[in-house]
């Protein structure tokens, strides 16, 4: 079954202006996705790694692309379809707490 990276964004305002109940229905689908055998993780504090032709690995605090929301979470689910992956992640917090998040389809 094709694999999906999920990407969800979102911030602490838009989570706390979203209504409990629909947060509360969007964590108890997190939960049926990780039942289900998704990978789901917060996302913690990021660093970036280089290895200029493999001679000087560099380390730097902080994400390397910026957004107007900060990250705050992946997933590794599977679905038939990008469509299906689309109709997963439509209900996880990100998505219904004024966020965002991206599919991106593992080849």
């Amino acid at each position: 079954m094709p694999k999906f990276v999920t990407i969800g964004y979102g911030d602490r305002q838009g989570y706390d202006r979203t209504p409990q109940t629909v947060r509360d229905a969007a964590h108890a689908h997190d939960e049926k996705l990780k039942a289900e055998g998704a990978l789901i993780g917060i996302a913690g504090r990021p660093v970036q790694v280089r290895n200029p032709e493999g001679t000087a690995k560099q380390v730097t605090d902080g994400s390397f692309m910026a957004a107007s929301l900060p990250v705050a979470g992946f997933a590794i689910i599977e679905a038939d379809t990008l469509e299906d992956a689309i109709e997963q992640v439509a209900k996880v917090p990100c998505a219904v707490a004024h966020g965002v998040v991206e599919v991106w389809p593992l080849e």
